[in-house]
């Protein structure tokens, strides 16, 4: 009576969903399907879209989950659930294509790169970073960390120096990786300063200046190219001018 279309029935009864779940295990899909052919709550709902994944109506169930859409169901839930009964059905390219990187955000662009990744290893890593990329247009240098942690340095720089990256991430990067990765330390550290001269960072201090040009030199140094980074340094850092913070720390190091 709860679920009935008749409006002088149909109210709240706090077993439904207990009701339902009952019923999805006793394998009773046809009825769940007929008392939710009306519903529009999306806690309800999605037990009518479980009962027809398991009558293996996958694309009516697809159909019924996203025209479930609204204000009583979040598109990232719509999202998950389309992408699991995909992947159960065994469509896992399009459950990729369509769902997989709306379906697995994460607090942080990392955490979502390692949940697409974990989901679908399939996929090369190169693939799905160029594909969460495309995602976020604008915020390209936020992926850095995730384009790292795959090993694709390249990547990863090309990544920090399109758009606005956070100096200290970079400073790190190029800390961490001096001596395995010198020559990406070495272009990190140096994204690090070009960033910092351009006003970038929360709450700058000279340490964090000093710490950018000890990674510069900390990596040229495992790579054998400490004249020609040092020129480098002066080459950024002189963009800035001769009132600039970060030229005010370095510009006797540097002799400018």
């Amino acid at each position: 009576m709860a679920l009935s279309p008749d409006r002088a029935l149909r109210g709240y009864f706090h077993g439904t969903s207990a009701c339902l779940s009952a019923l999805y295990r006793a394998e009773r899909y046809e009825e769940i399907i007929e008392l939710l052919r009306a519903e529009t709550f999306w806690p309800y709902k999605r037990w009518g879209v479980k009962a027809l994944a398991a009558l293996g109506e996958t694309s009516e169930t697809i159909r019924c989950a996203e025209s479930c859409r609204g204000p009583w169901a979040t598109d990232a839930d719509v999202d998950a659930t389309c992408e699991e009964i995909l992947l159960s059905s065994g469509q896992v390219e399009e459950a990729y294509q369509r769902y997989g990187l709306r379906a697995n955000r994460g607090g942080t662009y990392l955490s979502t790169f390692r949940s697409v990744a974990r989901k679908y290893p399939h996929k090369p890593a190169r693939v799905i970073l160029a594909d969460l990329v495309e995602t976020t247009p604008g915020s390209e240098a936020k992926w850095f960390a995730a384009a790292k942690e795959a090993g694709l340095y390249d990547e990863a720089l090309a990544l920090a120096s399109r758009t606005p990256c956070d100096p200290r991430t970079l400073t790190r990067a190029a800390r961490d990786l001096a001596q395995k990765q010198p020559a990406f330390a070495l272009g990190a550290g140096l994204l690090a300063l070009h960033w910092l001269v351009r006003g970038h960072g929360y709450e700058i201090t000279g340490a964090d200046v000093w710490a950018a040009y000890g990674s510069v030199m900390k990596a040229a140094e495992y790579g054998g190219t400490m004249a020609e980074a040092r020129e480098r340094v002066k080459g950024v850092v002189a963009n800035e001018g001769p009132e600039g913070f970060v030229t005010r720390v370095l510009g006797s190091e540097l002799g400018l």
